[in-house]
């Protein structure tokens, strides 16, 4: 099976993005295929499985863990946030979840208004502006904790340096609330600067050596948690709509290197500790998500009339 076709003939979540992405269909086939997803496959389960305070639950892994990364892969699927499911979902959260009290800097925090580590927080505030409950202060907090080298580390202030993992955790966040409030300027410089963190490294390497910061950086994982790897940042930034940088070009060769002989990419590493159901992809096989998200991005590059043939 040609290789766009295979992930057309597939969950939802997937099928629709990979028409919307790499084929040239109508808007009104796109949004017949997108209302899909709350009645089949990974997107009805979430919603299926949420408890009746809101949260969702594993037995090996706390609340907010569950919670926040099995809501942060619904978020991934490209549900309509309008869809009264996903309303009523999101609803019930909002009023059933506050954080324990390790994770509050007052007496009540609702999930939205996130709690006290960048990397969680980038996630909590792409979750509220996806889903209609941007938080301003939760914005305002990120930009406040960003470091003099543009990115966000967890460890701060201890650590002076950024994090690969907690920069692209806030860029997310960022991009997200950017969306849903319209023009915000300061919102928009701090990003801009946490990009630049990145684009300096070449998305991998370490900035004083040029050596490649972290070899997991170059395996594909699906879902991501709060770990960094190339494909996630590539992905960030065709997401964004502005032209590729030429500074991710070796990037984008270690992805298309990567491509297997059926056109294909596997699943290299999955950081679905936590989540509430299980994915429906198994490491080292081939893997749906990571071919969708490795097209794009080359089709996103290669359209701009580059292509991607430096070696790193």
């Amino acid at each position: 099976m040609d290789t766009i076709d295979w992930l057309l003939d597939s969950d939802p979540a997937i099928s629709w993005q990979a028409m919307r992405d790499l084929t040239d269909p109508s808007p009104a086939a796109i949004a017949e295929k997108r209302a899909r997803i709350t009645h089949e496959g990974i997107g009805a389960e979430i919603l299926a499985c949420q408890g009746s305070d809101g949260s969702w639950h594993r037995a090996d892994a706390p609340v907010w863990l569950s919670t926040l990364f099995t809501l942060l892969l619904l978020r991934a699927t490209g549900v309509d946030r309008s869809d009264p499911a996903v309303e009523s979902a999101v609803t019930r959260l909002e009023a059933g979840y506050q954080w324990d009290e390790e994770f509050r800097d007052k007496p009540f925090k609702t999930f939205f208004e996130g709690e006290v580590e960048p990397c969680i927080n980038g996630g909590i505030l792409a979750l509220g502006a996806y889903f209609g409950r941007p938080t301003e202060s939760l914005a305002r907090r990120l930009v406040d904790e960003q470091l003099e080298d543009g990115g966000w580390n967890c460890e701060a202030p201890e650590s002076t340096r950024s994090s690969f993992h907690t920069t692209i955790c806030v860029l997310e966040g960022l991009l997200e609330y950017e969306r849903a409030v319209g023009s915000a300027p300061e919102i928009a410089a701090a990003r801009r600067r946490g990009e630049e963190y990145l684009l300096k490294r070449t998305l991998f390497r370490r900035l004083s050596t040029g050596k490649f910061a972290d070899p997991a950086f170059l395996r594909f994982a699906f879902p991501t948690r709060y770990h960094y790897d190339i494909l996630r940042a590539l992905d960030y930034f065709r997401d964004t709509g502005i032209p590729p940088d030429p500074r991710v070009r070796d990037a984008l060769h270690i992805v298309q290197s990567n491509r297997q002989p059926n056109g294909r990419w596997l699943l290299d590493d999955a950081h679905d500790e936590g989540l509430a159901l299980p994915l429906g992809e198994s490491v080292g096989e081939l893997s749906r998500w990571n071919t969708l998200r490795a097209l794009r991005v080359l089709r996103w590059y290669e359209t701009r009339g580059f292509q991607p043939t430096s070696t790193p």
